[in-house]
């Protein structure tokens, strides 16, 4: 790649008014902090508007599409900035779960767009690297739903990079990182004696996103005293701040039923303030210590515990210096330094801790939240960790790939255990999942096993190129590897049985917008709208009338032919209103109105055309 900067002079003499207010805008509004990289927005513009990006249905590759549900999973052959492009028109806002494993810029002939993007040597390798991404994350980000997620896997060397540069994309939704294990560990390549043994996947949600986490254990809870609030379990009654930091929660706590007072821990004061130590004027927004005394949520120590009366300062002072004072594990809970201490002089004082009673039912999540930490197979019996998920290694992703097609037909691949749990915590049973770096399916295969275990009606969009080179001009990624994985895993591999499922196989066509009317099809335009109002591919047919979607009120029909016969059963058709393309939409509109049809008309090239042109990548 030439240096952006001179090559952008050197278009300067022939950049249109509008081009010139796109550049000086972008330099003028925005100051970027922290990450900084080379390129061409009239390059990046000119990328996103090149041409319109059309899907057509390859029957031969797919599989069982008169399978139930079938037309909703996809599989996407093509330059994947071209099926982001597609989606973008039909799928905007629809993407519940985005997970990717995107190249990692290593500089190794690793990937197909190494030789135009990355080079070991070149200059600008980073900066190449950074805007290939941009340009792919940024038409993602528009696809996810309000409560969306983007989870991106990524390696310590690139973590930083590609942090920022999601930061860009998605400014303040970064919601944090889960580190993953990638083997056991080796000593290869490395001159510090430090094994770079995993992986990161950086988790950046819109704001309804979260998590289902894991079900709490309640074995801690019981019902000793048979309270009629339900079980409930002692629960701590401090929190973390000094009584220099939180003064007014600093304060002797009563029983009231046998007079012992309780020392404040001095580094951590009580969770509850009290209703005696209000200034005037001053309310409470949760109940006070006192009430809760009330309530008998308060447990005071047992009688049997140890209390003592110093009857003079002398005689405390005396206790404090030989460290014979009530402790919260060994911190003294009476020193020298404390104020009022001469409340302690001629009082009852317990050396045990009170305790707060917390009842199941008061739980306001009945969930532990996800661990960053997925604990890996090998360390499963040894590590506990009820809030994390377990994953293999880099081994399962070779085993699974292995086991399938009986040889390592393809090099990288994530477990299948990691992305399936990561799934099971991100989607819920009938979410749209999509992998646009998708390299052997295992994504695809992860939605599958996830909807067996749970009987869910998840639905996968994996887009993948053929990575066909000069050298390998046959080889075709996506069918041969993808796809054939995820035909087999549907119908059953080795003495794994079949999960079942089918999928719409599509390769894009790429038309200049000025030939849309002569060159594209009525196949082209049916497919682009069962995609936009169905999410879902569409069976072949020679129909004149091809039903696309009805929602019990509108039906959308795309019509191959317009004479008489085909208009009268148009005008016949059984729904309230009627949104019909075709290419003849005046005609069409005419007919239906004559005949007192509530429909709108629409041509061909609307269906074809939009969403598609005049698009910028903010």
């Amino acid at each position: 790649m030439s240096n952006p900067h001179a090559s952008l002079l050197a278009q300067l003499d022939t950049l249109t008014p509008e081009q010139l207010r796109r550049l000086l805008v972008d330099q003028l509004t925005k100051k970027k902090l922290g990450l900084n990289w080379e390129t061409n927005l009239i390059e990046r513009d000119a990328a996103l508007n090149a041409n319109i990006v059309l899907p057509r249905l390859v029957a031969e590759y797919s599989h069982a599409l008169d399978a139930p549900n079938s037309h909703q999973n996809l599989i996407i052959e093509g330059d994947n900035f071209d099926a982001l492009r597609l989606l973008g028109a039909t799928h905007r806002g629809k993407i519940r779960v985005i997970y990717i494993d995107p190249p990692y810029n290593t500089g190794n002939k690793d990937w197909v767009y190494n030789d135009h993007y990355v080079g070991a040597n070149d200059r600008y390798r980073h900066s190449q690297w950074l805007e290939f991404l941009y340009r792919r994350l940024a038409l993602a980000r528009d696809l996810l739903t309000p409560d969306g997620v983007m989870l991106v896997s990524i390696n310590d060397e690139n973590r930083s990079r590609l942090e920022l540069l999601l930061d860009e994309v998605l400014p303040g939704r970064r919601l944090g990182t889960i580190t993953w294990r990638t083997r056991q560990g080796s000593n290869a390549d490395q001159q510090c004696f430090l094994s770079v043994d995993h992986e990161h996947i950086l988790v950046y949600g819109n704001p309804d996103f979260a998590f289902k986490g894991f079900a709490k254990s309640y074995e801690m809870y019981s019902n000793p005293d048979n309270d009629p609030r339900g079980d409930w379990r002692p629960d701590n009654l401090t929190l973390g701040f000094s009584y220099r930091e939180r003064p007014n929660l600093y304060y002797p706590l009563v029983d009231p039923t046998t007079k012992i007072s309780y020392p404040p821990n001095p580094d951590r004061i009580w969770v509850y303030a009290s209703r005696h130590r209000l200034k005037e004027g001053q309310t409470l927004q949760a109940k006070s210590m006192e009430e809760f005394i009330e309530l008998g949520q308060i447990l005071f120590p047992a009688t049997d515990q140890r209390v003592e009366t110093w009857h003079t300062m002398d005689a405390l002072l005396d206790a404090i210096d030989r460290g014979d004072v009530p402790k919260s594990g060994k911190t003294p809970l009476l020193r020298r330094d404390l104020p009022d201490l001469e409340y302690w002089v001629g009082r009852k004082v317990g050396f045990g801790r009170p305790q707060f009673k917390r009842y199941k039912a008061d739980l306001r999540n009945q969930n532990q939240p996800l661990s960053s930490w997925t604990v890996p197979t090998f360390e499963e019996d040894e590590y506990e960790a009820e809030n994390a998920f377990i994953s293999g290694t880099n081994q399962e992703g070779a085993r699974v790939v292995a086991e399938i097609f009986g040889d390592r037909a393809f090099n990288y691949a994530k477990p299948l255990s990691l992305i399936k749990n990561l799934l099971q915590q991100a989607t819920r049973p009938d979410d749209i999942v999509l992998d646009f770096f998708a390299g052997s399916g295992t994504t695809g295969h992860a939605v599958l096993a996830l909807n067996s275990e749970d009987k869910g009606q998840r639905r996968f969009i994996l887009c993948s190129s053929t990575e066909a080179t000069s050298k390998e001009p046959a080889k075709n990624l996506c069918r041969d590897v993808c796809a054939e994985r995820l035909r087999r895993v549907m119908t059953g591999y080795g003495k794994q049985t079949g999960l079942g499922g089918g999928f719409a196989y599509l390769q894009l066509d790429l038309l200049d917008a000025a030939d849309i009317a002569f060159d594209a099809t009525t196949a082209h335009a049916a497919q682009l709208l069962a995609l936009r109002y169905r999410q879902a591919a569409l069976a072949q047919t020679a129909e004149a009338i091809l039903p696309i979607a009805f929602d019990g009120e509108l039906a959308v029909l795309l019509l191959s032919r317009t004479d008489e016969d085909t208009l009268q059963r148009v005008a016949s058709w059984p729904a309230r209103r009627l949104a019909v393309y075709s290419r003849r939409p005046d005609s069409v509109a005419d007919y239906l109105a004559q005949q007192g049809k509530p429909a709108n008309s629409y041509s061909l090239l609307d269906a074809l055309m939009r969403g598609q042109t005049t698009q910028r990548i903010a």
